[in-house]
């Protein structure tokens, strides 16, 4: 049975304790600039009822950390806005302002498109697979820095979600020689995507491994995390499971036993179950959600090659 306090896992001992308060401070970050960087192109990232297609970012982003402003933004801010910040990660603005363009479509302005009409602009629900996952996860935390109303971020869903760390986890060791997903190609492209003279422990690669995100966690949704255990990627989502769940975010997951990278793709079966899930997610049914027990499971190794 999938509940929101599903058996914990080891993981690094620095999440081990959940926020206890809401932080005096967050970071800002130069979110939805226009795009001027090179990002890598694939899977894709749903935003209300629109979708925006990129993967992990290849342009670097300097954060500062300041005190909150009485009231959020209500759109993203101009390139002047940010002097003495690099270029922001693309692929992460595409979605940003695709959740912009959602509370454009809410709003009227400009019109509105015809099948915008049946939407609920009350309960949006961001959805990716793959570097997909990453985009939605990211995208949600910088979304909390603006006034997106009337649209209400009710949830993100996350398949299969493309992260990484310097740290080799027992899946990446295990299959590291897989068709999909080799660890090889994986670190090529985390070098491609991640700012320049970053490693995989940067916060767009490695979610737990700290960054300028801790301090929002806690504020995000629920969250529902699915993965196959044929995936070399899937004990980074048994991670951020465990650290979801230690800033007290209501986590739903799905983790199956063997499969491989993109199996729904190609398996109907897989399809299916997954579409149900996410439909039980939606329609907050999460009593009907089943998950392998992985209590059992311990994600990390010791290698760090």
């Amino acid at each position: 049975m999938l509940t929101p306090n599903p058996p914990r896992l080891p993981f690094p001992r620095t999440f081990t304790s959940a926020p206890t308060a809401k932080p005096t401070s967050v970071s800002t970050y130069p979110s939805a600039r226009p795009r001027t960087g090179n990002s890598l192109s694939s899977s894709t990232s749903t935003a209300a009822t629109s979708s925006s297609s990129a993967p992990p970012p290849s342009s670097s982003t300097t954060s500062a950390t300041t005190s909150p402003p009485s009231s959020p933004p209500s759109s993203p801010p101009s390139s002047s806005a940010w002097p003495r910040r690099t270029v922001s990660p693309a692929a992460y603005d595409d979605a940003l302002n695709a959740i912009f363009w959602a509370k454009n479509q809410a709003l009227g302005i400009g019109g509105r498109d015809p099948w915008m009409e049946y939407a609920n602009f009350s309960r949006v629900f961001l959805l990716g697979s793959g570097s997909g996952g990453n985009i939605v996860y990211h995208a949600a935390l910088r979304a909390l820095d603006f006034d997106i109303r009337p649209l209400k971020i009710k949830g993100l869903l996350m398949n299969q979600a493309y992260f990484g760390g310097l740290e080799r986890t027992q899946s990446e060791i295990r299959l590291k020689d897989d068709p999909y997903v080799a660890l090889y190609v994986n670190d090529v492209l985390w070098t491609l995507a991640l700012p320049k003279n970053q490693n995989r422990d940067h916060e767009f690669c490695n979610p737990i491994s700290g960054g300028t995100y801790l301090g929002r966690v806690f504020r995000l949704p629920k969250v529902y995390i699915k993965g196959d255990f044929g995936d070399p990627l899937v004990d980074r989502s048994v991670q951020l499971v465990q650290f979801l769940q230690s800033c007290r975010v209501p986590v739903y997951y799905r983790f199956n036993e063997g499969g491989f990278h993109g199996m729904e793709l190609l398996n109907q079966t897989a399809a299916q179950q997954l579409y149900n899930d996410m439909k039980a997610f939606v329609n907050d049914v999460h009593a009907n959600l089943n998950s392998e027990d992985i209590s059992h499971h311990h994600a990390t190794a010791t290698a760090t090659y």
